[in-house]
């Protein structure tokens, strides 16, 4: 039996790297670029005149001074940052390296020089906002519908904002909905998932410890000479080593945690006095205050840390509402998850809608709520971005209460879920795999693309961060249905070729064969020789 040979990639030869130079060097940059680039797909994709303006409508060209980036570098380099799952920095070194990337921002040639500077990408943020990018989102969703109704790619820059409820649709799976005007059509999976933040784990002690510093900064910086007569004293290392005494111990009880807490607390309670008092002293001198905004932000989070810590030790709890878990992201708070390997998760909670393989953010918060008590709002939200209810809802136990089972049934949307009552008396069962589809998404956009990590610092930039990942999920989704259609299309043609030559291959059969029955049970083709 005759082998097959495997196809290996050419390998070179070894030359040293004094022979070596680049000059010599052989570049691909005289060829054409592959039309089955990921970016070249992905630049076609994009309805960049559209996204551009509803850019250019909240950061406005200025008639003075420098003119501004290019709205399509700003959107696509968030874009690529989130796909390839890489830093600023990083994001920036690729583009001016990347032929294909410069491509899809709109480069008309190949440059070595960065586009711009690293740390832009937090202005890029500021910018865009969630609102924006969820509007973005839903612009570019708009795509899938005219790629399935159609079979082919429509120009993005066709479609009109009059046209967005209609070319957002899902896929209909019941002809019987497809009048001009459905009440119910489309099956949409709710989940919720936590985001979190890139802070160290906190504890009360790391906690207090941190405060304890930043004051001490504050002291250094509000004292004068010529007008404090002697700078306070604030024992700062002693704190220090009284608190590396019981942070460096490997095994700690209650009690030695409790005492360290409770030293702590005096320590900052000292300092905050100290920072009042230094502060009167501007005052009474009628000076100009001497905080800037983000000293002023730090004092105030620290003061409330330590109500918040004062309360729990007096009370001798460990849970208290708006608790603060970072001095320098105030706005995190903890996630109570009830997984197995993280029952406390700190950062935000969003809720998503998977509808026909595209992705909704539906809600984002700090607060740590109750999806089950929300169900209906986002069942409202369906209604307003397609102007129908979902004939199907697949959801999770938590959202299964007999509220929401009423109000559904109320609605005529069917509830995919576990029925109520005992096992015996079920007569549908849910399949476990029907939610998978959600499921999948939160793992590809978490392992994938970022979302278990959130390495922004500021509340409305980490929105930003979220909400572009929820963008990309979509643009890989949209990427993969426009490069099944050419496969499709091209197996479609292959079929009608197919068919062709069966029939012709049966009317050769008639003419040169005949069937003969040798026996009930099977027949033979005998060839006819004259």
């Amino acid at each position: 039996m005759p082998t097959t040979r495997k196809k290996r990639a050419q390998v070179p030869q070894y030359v040293s790297p004094k022979q070596l130079t680049l000059a010599g060097f052989e570049n691909p940059f005289d060829q054409q670029l592959s039309l089955t680039n990921r970016w070249v797909v992905l630049s076609r994709l994009i309805p960049w005149d559209e996204i551009c303006n509803m850019y250019l409508k909240f950061v406005p060209k200025e008639p003075t001074g420098r003119p501004g980036l290019n709205p399509r570098i700003v959107i696509g380099s968030l874009i690529i940052k989130h796909l390839c799952n890489l830093d600023d920095r990083e994001t920036v070194d690729q583009i001016s390296e990347n032929i294909y990337m410069q491509y899809f921002l709109g480069y008309p040639s190949f440059t070595n020089e960065k586009p711009f500077d690293a740390s832009l990408f937090v202005d890029f943020r500021k910018r865009l906002g969630k609102e924006n990018l969820n509007a973005i989102n839903e612009k570019i969703v708009s795509l899938k519908a005219n790629l399935e109704s159609t079979g082919k790619k429509v120009p993005a820059s066709s479609t009109s904002s009059e046209d967005n409820k209609q070319e957002n649709n899902p896929k209909e799976d019941n002809p019987e909905d497809s009048n001009a005007n459905p009440t119910h059509n489309g099956r949409v999976i709710f989940d919720a998932t936590a985001c979190p933040q890139d802070i160290a784990y906190p504890t009360d002690l790391n906690l207090l410890n941190d405060a304890r510093e930043k004051l001490e900064e504050l002291i250094d910086h509000l004292y004068r000479e010529d007008l404090h007569e002697v700078k306070p004293r604030t024992y700062r290392e002693v704190a220090r080593k009284t608190y590396l005494q019981t942070a460096q111990k490997k095994n700690k009880s209650r009690k030695v945690i409790r005492k360290a807490n409770r030293s702590q607390l005096n320590y900052v309670r000292r300092d905050i006095a100290i920072v009042n008092k230094l502060l009167d002293v501007y005052e009474q001198n009628n000076l100009k205050f001497p905080l800037d905004q983000k000293q002023q932000k730090y004092f105030w989070v620290v003061q409330t840390l330590y109500q918040q810590q004062k309360k729990m030790h007096d009370t001798n709890t460990h849970s208290i509402e708006h608790r603060i878990v970072s001095i320098h992201q105030p706005h995190v708070r903890p996630i109570v998850r009830g997984k197995a390997q993280a029952k406390v998760e700190f950062g935000s909670k969003i809720h998503l809608s998977v509808i026909n393989g595209i992705t909704f953010l539906d809600e984002l918060s700090w607060d740590a709520f109750n999806e089950g008590n929300h169900m209906m709002e986002y069942i409202q939200k369906y209604h307003k971005r397609f102007g129908y209810y979902p004939r199907e809802v697949l959801a999770d136990q938590i959202y299964c209460t007999r509220a929401n089972r009423a109000a559904l049934k109320a609605l005529g949307i069917k509830l995919i879920a576990k029925p109520l009552g005992r096992p015996s008396a079920m007569s549908i069962h849910v399949s476990p795999g029907e939610r998978n589809p959600i499921e999948g998404k939160i793992g590809q956009a978490k392992t994938g693309y970022g979302l278990n990590r959130i390495k922004a610092r500021l509340k409305g930039t980490s929105e930003s961060w979220i909400a572009t990942i929820i963008l990309v999920l979509n643009l890989v989704k949209l990427a993969g249905v426009v490069l099944l259609y050419p496969i499709l299309n091209s197996l479609s043609f292959s079929a009608r070729l197919l068919k062709l030559a069966w029939i012709n291959l049966t009317q050769i059969l008639k003419q040169s064969y005949s069937l003969n029955h040798v026996d009930d049970s099977r027949q033979i083709l005998y060839l006819n020789v004259g």
